[in-house]
């Protein structure tokens, strides 16, 4: 079986002669191919949604909300459906993925109300007989990026509020895991949407190079790595497009003296190893306040280690999958293998585990390193695998150090019972988004989410209000009628008088 793509509201087969293998993590065996589309495909897909642009942007807002509800719908009705095509293509386990098809609803929730959310202002006699009001206005054709690590969820985090918006759209997934999001854009063209306002490519770096310099393309969203997020970034602002590129991160949680540390455990578990760690807002490094709370912490997270159950997605009982890919699996490796190399104390070894009946699989168990420092690469990089870095600091003070002078700023937490604590934590840490006492701190669908420094290129973080301000653009009119007209010309700069 190989998949295709979805131009002007039809399959598309796939014409260029390339194709890419999608694998089952957790057998290791191809299952199907995926068709990488030739530059000639991308611009078809790019034609067909800048051909649909002004029919559906002269739609009314409210008919294009009820598109939003009946997507909202069948969503609903085949999240199972969904959510098992993530776990066969990403392995992440079945609760895992139906997680996601539950966040990423929330965004087709928030869309749904894009009459109310598109009003401008309006200002009645600024000046005598003139009014002032503003409009938000669609861009054109907008393009979407997206990941391996949430082939269902990161999709609707874009399209669904930037075809709310007016906009037409391209969507390019990750290569290693099409068939959830090529699902989605069907659910949405049966939800509705017209011919074109939806469109899917399948591809790799030529298809991503084709949207991102094509003229015809207004905006560009994206999340992956930070390499690829600052290379998209300045390459399509350079082609005078409106970029948001979301890039890695190296989320730190802070573990207080004071918290409860059943529950920081806990927490930690789930946010470092919970989808194998394939996350750009797991929790990589635990920064324990004081050598009592660290040895303590490392005891709890060693015991709850020994109970993790790493196991197919499919397998009801399993809490960690495999890892996307044999190559993804040997780099997350090398990670453990530097840390070891560069004197952290390997305190968990998941290495060499083995999952009866799946040899083949990209399976891997949950690593867990003690007295990590911040001169060590596995401090340093994002490793977007189970492996938990716990770093020992002396106070708070140099907790929030070495946070904020980390080149990454997308998540942090703290655990702590100390309200004076945690609001001096909020106000200083440097990072988009911020936990207290909540291990992953991912923004509800009417909120928006985005990091700070080297995790966010451009100037809008991704959905909620900032996705609306994103996909639109601002207009503000002044107007008069003929009888509050003055005579004869004016020669100096207006003023509303």
């Amino acid at each position: 079986m190989t998949v295709g793509h979805i131009i002007n509201g039809k399959p598309v087969p796939g014409t260029s002669g390339r194709h890419g293998n999608v694998y089952d993590p957790a057998s290791g065996q191809v299952t199907k191919q995926v068709a990488l589309a030739s530059q000639a495909e991308v611009s078809a897909a790019i034609a067909a949604a800048a051909d649909a642009f002004p029919g559906w942007a002269a739609t009314p807002p409210a008919r294009r909300a009820k598109v939003m509800f009946r997507l909202k719908q069948l969503v609903e009705e085949h999240a199972a459906e969904l959510a098992a095509l993530v776990t066969a293509e990403h392995g992440k386990v079945l609760s895992d993925a139906m997680g996601s098809i539950a966040r990423a609803l929330e965004i087709v929730d928030f869309a749904c109300g894009i009459p109310q959310l598109l009003k401008g202002e309006h200002s009645d006699s600024v000046g005598t007989g003139i009014d002032s009001y503003t409009l938000r206005q669609p861009l054109g054709v907008c393009v979407g990026i997206t990941p391996f690590n949430f082939p269902a969820m990161v999709p609707m985090w874009m399209f669904p509020l930037a075809v709310s918006c007016g906009n037409t759209f391209v969507l390019k997934p990750s290569e290693r895991n099409p068939s959830a999001p090529m699902r989605i854009a069907e659910l949405a063209i049966e939800a509705g949407l017209p011919p074109g306002v939806l469109n899917v490519v399948n591809g790799d770096k030529e298809a991503v190079d084709a949207l991102i310099s094509s003229p015809r393309v207004a905006a560009v969203s994206f999340v992956g790595s930070t390499p690829i997020a600052e290379y998209i970034h300045r390459t399509a602002s350079a082609h005078g497009k409106r970029v948001q590129a979301l890039g890695g991160a190296k989320n730190h949680a802070v573990v207080m003296p004071d918290a409860d540390l059943d529950q920081a455990a806990d927490a930690l578990m789930g946010a470092a190893y919970g989808s194998a760690g394939e996350r750009c807002m797991a929790i990589s490094v635990g920064v324990a306040v004081g050598d009592e709370v660290a040895d303590a912490l490392v005891a709890k997270l060693v015991e709850r280690l020994a109970r993790l159950r790493v196991l197919p997605g499919t397998d009801p009982k399993a809490e960690m999958g495999p890892l996307v890919t044999k190559e993804h699996l040997a780099r997350v490796r090398g990670y453990v293998d530097a840390g070891v190399k560069e004197g952290a104390k390997l305190v968990v070894d998941g290495r060499a585990l083995a999952v009866p009946g799946a040899k083949d699989g990209f399976f891997m168990g949950g690593c867990l390193f003690d007295r990590v420092t911040p001169e060590m690469k596995i401090y340093r990089e994002e490793i977007f695998g189970p492996v938990l870095s716990i770093v020992r600091v002396p106070n708070v003070e140099r907790a929030l150090q070495l946070i904020n002078v980390h080149e990454y700023g997308n998540g942090t937490a703290i655990f702590t019972r100390d309200g004076d604590v945690a609001r001096e934590f909020v106000s200083r840490v440097q990072a988009g988004m911020v936990g207290v006492n909540v291990p992953i701190p991912v923004p509800v669908g009417y909120h928006s989410f985005g990091g700070w420094k080297r995790s966010l290129f451009g100037d809008h973080s991704i959905y909620g209000a900032e996705g609306v301000h994103f996909y639109t653009r601002l207009k503000t009119v002044t107007s008069r009628w003929p009888s509050a007209v003055s005579k004869g010309p004016e020669f100096v700069f207006p003023t509303m008088k």
